[in-house]
């Protein structure tokens, strides 16, 4: 992966100071060490980092076309490039690099728009056609690669991180409080929205098309070139289990042995379910020999899945690195991962993740494989089942008695309560009863303890389910199944899984991640299958336990799915950093402006005496909130509220490599 950034005058021809372009792409340096370049003409100015790992030699960025009229920088991968030249070749294209980059141009030359329905891979690019002097802006499909837009009067920038468009001086940093509102409903940030006045993410699946008009200035349209879409409710493909599992195996095969495409050597994320067990099973079967792994071990015992990850070690004959992660190292990490993030981050775990990435990159390894996908794709989260078996009160239509039992289940807890109006606008919002509603409802219950006046106005005002751009009218004729599916790949995969989880974490480390189960073809076959297949009484993702069977231990392949999580409450020791005092302090509570200082400091006592339950938890989780804004805000707004000069050390964590 890289990273881009630049910008276009939208009036005329003017560009921005090289000083200023070098500024954005230096902000970015970790998601490229290995080179920079530059393009700029036209009023349009581009910039790239690079980490190579196809091409090695000979991918410097921008890459144009043979006649030099069409212009890229590019972040991410094309998995099946050398078929794809190849094609090209044959129809003409003349190449002079090794590098997938090299296809974008002569992929636009030969198909224009329509060139998104070819591409295959993970990607953020900007394609500049001197030609037809239009500037294109495009995510890929899931969003694995970020790409962020701002327009500053007659200016538009742009860049993989918020931080490349901060670095051009021409954007004040302040803060959006409907992104505030975005964390504490979605766990993380799906877009557009953001945390930052001004600045939009480009939605996954679509395009900025920035073109002259007639009356020479540039018009700006946002365009979709893919959307997630599912059979109606009883078209969907059904028929023989193992025709199924035949297909759904080749299709992955395929989709791990393109991800293993690369001039430098891959590894693979490890922890101890049959998603990354199957993508590691799969490598090593394709490769001829057992590669390199990496997990996470989490210093507790109820969360800990290193014993189950060291059987499918054993059996592959991998030899695992295992990175210790626990209390300490949360509070040691947290400020790195809101830098890198962005955004507030309110699950603990994405810090464990940060850890792992560094020491990917710290044994010199640049890309590493990841079994995130197959929870969004096949019902893998406990909140199907939880939303299923609640479902089944409802055997007398009209009395909603699912909805009389989740409140009084909360009321019991102590929680708080949203106004049976409030839960059906969010119902509406995503086109009726969601799985998805269950676990950001509780989430949510956070705000209504801790929010203060600006953002209980924002609460009231502003609904974050209505900036998804859900497609409601084809999602009302789907199963109700492929509905909490589609929720899901909309807001959290892009939102948490492949933010905080995955692309900023990794591309911190100067470390790619890439995904088999978020392959083209893997999620157009799960799309269309039976539902049957994807979830099964309260059985998840029954295809790919069946279709693992053959590659694993059965115990492995059929183990009930564990969240991978960490402690939330590492911020509430008795001896919290420093940090963590001044953050929450009312004094910075107050200047920051965000939170009930009250409400703050009687939570931070009473939770210490709450038996551990669903209502600890959702304080826990709201007090990480908290701080992870506080922290947000001392690092992107306002750098007084703490001392924070310690997280520029580099801090290495314990790790043991284990012999199998």
């Amino acid at each position: 992966m890289c990273g881009i950034a630049g910008a276009i005058d939208l009036t005329g021809n003017r560009l921005i100071a090289p000083g200023t372009l070098h500024s954005m792409a230096d902000a970015i340096v970790h998601r490229g060490p290995d080179e920079d370049g530059y393009f700029q003409h036209a009023g349009v100015s581009l910039a790239n980092r690079r980490l190579s790992i196809i091409g090695l030699f000979d991918g410097k960025q921008p890459i144009a076309n043979e006649d030099e009229s069409i212009w890229v920088v590019f972040n991410g991968e094309l998995f099946d490039y050398p078929e794809q030249r190849r094609k090209l070749e044959q129809k003409g294209h003349r190449f002079r690099t090794h590098c997938d980059t090299e296809l974008f141009p002569h992929m636009w030359e030969e198909f224009g728009d329509a060139m998104f329905e070819h591409l295959h891979g993970q990607y953020a690019v900007a394609l500049w056609d001197g030609r037809a002097r239009r500037l294109i802006l495009a995510r890929d499909r899931v969003g694995i690669c970020p790409l962020y837009w701002s327009r500053q009067g007659d200016w538009l920038l742009f860049g993989s991180e918020i931080k490349a468009i901060l670095a051009s001086d021409m954007v004040t940093a302040r803060p959006d409080l409907r992104g505030i509102n975005h964390v504490f409903t979605f766990f993380g940030m799906p877009g557009p929205v953001t945390c930052f006045e001004g600045i939009s993410s480009l939605l996954p699946g679509h395009f900025l098309d920035i073109r002259q008009t007639d009356g020479g200035r540039r018009s700006i349209a946002d365009r979709i070139h893919w959307q997630l879409d599912f059979p109606d409710q009883g078209d969907e493909d059904c028929g023989d289990p193992k025709t199924f599992v035949d297909e759904f195996e080749r299709l992955m095969l395929a989709a791990v042995e393109k991800r293993l495409r690369a001039d430098v050597p891959v590894v693979s994320y490890l922890s101890g379910g049959v998603d990354s067990s199957v993508v590691v099973a799969m490598a090593c079967k394709i490769r001829g020999e057992a590669i390199p792994t990496f997990t996470i071990r989490i210093d507790d015992p109820n969360l800990d899945e290193t014993s189950e990850a060291g059987i499918t070690s054993k059996h592959l004959g991998c030899r695992p690195t295992i990175v210790n992660f626990g209390a300490d190292e949360v509070l040691k990490t947290y400020p790195r991962l809101v830098q890198a993030a962005e955004c507030p981050v309110i699950d603990t775990s994405c810090a464990a993740l940060l850890l792992l990435a560094q020491e990917v990159h710290h044994q010199g390894f640049k890309v590493a494989l990841s079994g995130d996908g197959a929870d969004e794709w096949l019902a893998g989260y406990p909140w199907y089942k939880i939303h299923k078996l609640l479902g089944y009160l409802d055997f007398i239509p009209g009395l909603r008695l699912s909805d009389r039992a989740r409140r009084l289940f909360l009321k019991l807890g102590g929680s708080p309560l949203y106004p049976p109006e409030t839960v059906q606008r969010a119902r509406d919002a995503v086109g009726g009863p969601n799985p998805w509603l269950d676990v950001y409802g509780l989430v949510s219950l956070s705000k209504l303890r801790f929010f203060g006046p600006a953002l209980r106005e924002v609460m009231a005002n502003h609904l974050p389910y209505s900036d998804l751009g859900l497609n409601l009218d084809r999602a009302k004729k789907w199963h109700p199944l492929n509905r909490g599916l589609y929720l899901g790949a909309r807001a959290h995969l892009p939102g948490l899984q492949l933010h905080a989880k995955g692309d900023r974490i990794g591309m911190h480390n100067s470390v790619e991640i890439r995904y088999p189960f978020l392959d083209e073809d893997v999620v157009d076959f799960l799309a269309r299958i039976d539902p049957r297949m994807k979830m099964h009484g309260f059985r998840d993702k029954r295809i790919l336990r069946l279709m693992a069977e053959r590659h694993l231990p059965k115990a492995t392949a059929w183990r009930k799915k564990a969240m991978f999580r960490a402690p939330f409450d590492s911020f509430h020791c008795d001896r919290p950093p420093a940090f963590v005092e001044q953050l929450l302090s009312p004094e910075s509570l107050r200047r920051a402006g965000y939170f009930d200082v009250e409400e703050v400091t009687h939570w931070r006592r009473a939770f210490k005496q709450m038996r551990r339950g669903t209502q600890r938890t959702s304080v826990e989780m709201g007090l990480s909130g908290v701080l992870s804004t506080q922290l947000w805000h001392q690092l992107f707004i306002d750098s007084s509220l703490a001392d924070l000069a310690f997280i520029c050390k580099n801090r290495r964590v314990e790790v043991t490599a284990v012999s199998t």
